[in-house]
């Protein structure tokens, strides 16, 4: 009997489909785990991809092609870590020109120009040229990329022209995008899409601003947003989002002028020093332009009376500002306003090290309550071996500081 039962088991198992499907599962104590691995520590990671948004006049091309020139010759990243290894970068453009834009921007900031390469097109066996197209011909990309050889970085530029449909609609953003992870898993390479902020959409959550659909945040292990203030040369780049990360703190920057080759007039990116907060209280602190300055006048004096006895925490004083009904924005403006420079004690990690606010000196007090200090230094030079990007500021000339 239990023979006949096999028997027709078996018989039953022959005639099913061989299309059947069923789930494929992998036990974890199978899976090998894997660190990260980044390009840029906590900021790039290779193999991922990375949005660049912001709104216009933040410099967003130029910023993207400081890191792909760090890259090229294995220069310092904005914060000051080293690039431990060169990397070929490939480059697709719709809105600018190789020839009088991009190219001279890489030669302004030092770059490695045989590392680097533009897609201008697809082309066939019988030499006939087509535009290419992001939302389609990522599997060209795919020999291109081999044929090359060590490509660590994709620049799509725009990234909403990798979507074939609607930007807006999620699962169209989401199909159109999966060739692009796919591209950065298998190339091991890193991808950065660059994007816009949505009109109107100041004082929200950075990544909430990122134009179209919210599939592109979700899709993307690392948001980075890019900001101006809106009456000086100052710009912030800060982490938005991460998954793979932390996600806060930023960097922030500017662009200036510069000449390169046969008197070619171009610009390129100078880094500045690290900024503390998350991505929402960093673009608020840079593009709120409406705060009443009686509230800030309140700050100040707050900020002198808590350290009028001796340096604190900023933890402590940022705990305390809140508890007096300061934002975080506003205690950042009464900084700089009065001119405190925070300054990192300890060598150490976690409780052995930690930042502290002081007020300057009594001499200089009167004068920095009325003048802003500079917030950029220019560091062209940053991609050179023994060059650090992070600026050297009075009193604490021997100390870590933070610039915020």
């Amino acid at each position: 009997m239990q023979s006949l039962i096999e028997q027709a088991a078996a018989a039953i198992d022959a005639s099913m489909p061989s299309d059947t499907w069923r789930a494929d599962v992998v036990c974890a104590a199978s899976i090998t785990p894997k660190p990260i691995m980044w390009l840029w520590p906590t900021w790039l990671a290779a193999g991922k991809l990375t949005l660049l948004a912001g709104a216009a006049g933040t410099g967003k091309t130029t910023l993207c092609l400081g890191l792909v020139a760090t890259l090229s010759c294995a220069g310092r990243w904005p914060d000051g870590e080293r690039c431990l290894t060169a990397g070929n970068t490939i480059i697709w453009s719709s809105e600018d020109d190789p020839t009088d834009t991009l190219v001279p921007r890489l030669m302004a900031m030092g770059a490695d120009l045989s590392r680097i390469h533009f897609i201008q097109g697809r082309i066939d066996d019988r030499g006939n040229r087509e535009p290419f197209d992001p939302a389609t011909d990522m599997d060209l990309l795919r020999e291109t990329a081999r044929r090359i050889g060590g490509v660590s970085l994709l620049m799509l530029d725009p990234v909403v022209s990798a979507v074939k449909g609607d930007m807006n609609k999620a699962n169209e953003v989401r199909r159109s995008l999966q060739a692009v992870v796919d591209f950065a898993a298998e190339q091991n390479a890193a991808i950065i899409g660059i994007t816009h902020f949505t009109k109107g959409s100041q004082g929200t959550t950075p990544q909430e601003r990122v134009i179209g659909s919210q599939a592109f945040a979700a899709l993307a292990r690392m948001v980075l947003v890019a900001a101006k203030q809106e009456d000086s040369d100052m710009r912030v780049l800060a982490r938005a989002k991460s998954n793979i990360a932390i996600d806060d703190g930023g960097i922030s920057y500017g662009i200036e002028e510069a000449t390169v080759g046969d008197g070619i007039e171009t610009t390129r990116v100078y880094w500045g020093g690290k900024v503390e907060g998350t991505a929402r209280e960093i673009l608020g602190d840079v593009e709120d332009t409406g705060e009443k300055t009686s509230e800030r006048d309140d700050a100040v004096q707050f900020l002198y009376d808590i350290l009028k006895d001796g340096p604190l925490p900023s933890k402590q004083v940022y705990e305390d500002a809140r508890g007096a009904g300061f934002t975080t924005a506003t205690v950042r403006r009464a900084q700089k306003e009065i001119g405190i420079k925070p300054y990192k004690d300890g060598d150490g990690i976690g409780e052995k090290s930690a930042w502290y606010w002081c007020l300057p000196p009594a001499a200089g007090f009167t004068k920095m309550l009325t003048e802003t200090p500079k917030m950029l230094t220019p560091k062209a030079e940053h991609l050179s071996e023994n060059v650090s990007t992070l600026v050297e500021i009075e009193p604490f000339k021997n100390k870590p500081v933070e610039v915020i």
